[in-house]
């Protein structure tokens, strides 16, 4: 496995060794020793997959009081992956940093708690996996708006995205309220 640090401290790039033969391919997406020794020690404590069709953007989201770190990757498709790194006191606050995640590259990414991720769906359908270190919550759910342009993210579109409703109604970084984002960890 390689593990690439980003210009966003603590979000990492993590790239598998995937094995090839003639019957297909084999790699491991996660060994808690082997990543921890790369700095992901976290406990994940739950795991979701989400199943998209094309054009569809998710995000960009976080939880405030329950912070979630996530491991994503992709197990069938393509998409277009952004973490902004939203911890007050950050020296990299309101960076974004984004990626290409598919079935054929098998990166994956670490997005730590304090970060707002979303992704953008270029294949015809995606199945999207997050590992979390926290329990979803409701009620604890927050966002920035996709298209904030102070955010200067590159999302690869070829047409107005599909959004969820909340997703919709997102405001910008800036007009997010102070007590809404998170602060840095010493």
């Amino acid at each position: 496995m390689h593990v690439e640090t980003t210009s966003l401290p603590g979000l990492l790039l993590i790239k598998p060794r995937i094995f090839h033969d003639d019957r297909g391919r084999f790699f491991e997406s996660f060994q808690a020793k082997r990543y921890a020794e790369h700095g992901v020690r976290e406990n994940f404590v739950q795991d979701n997959i989400s199943y998209s069709k094309k054009g569809t953007l998710r995000g960009l989201h976080y939880q405030l009081q329950h912070p979630q770190g996530k491991l994503v990757s992709v197990i069938q498709g393509k998409v277009f992956d952004v973490a902004v790194d939203i911890r007050l006191g950050s020296k990299t606050f309101g960076q974004s940093f984004g990626c290409e995640l598919s079935d054929e590259n098998h990166h994956q990414l670490y997005v730590p708690p304090g970060f707002a991720h979303g992704f953008y769906v270029l294949s015809d359908d995606v199945c999207f996996q997050y590992k979390c270190t926290d329990y979803y919550t409701p009620n604890d759910e927050y966002g920035i708006a996709w298209d904030d342009p102070s955010l200067n993210i590159n999302w690869p579109l070829h047409e107005q995205p599909l959004l969820s409703p909340k997703d919709k109604l997102y405001v910008t970084l800036r007009d997010t309220p102070i007590e809404h984002l998170p602060k840095m960890e010493p």
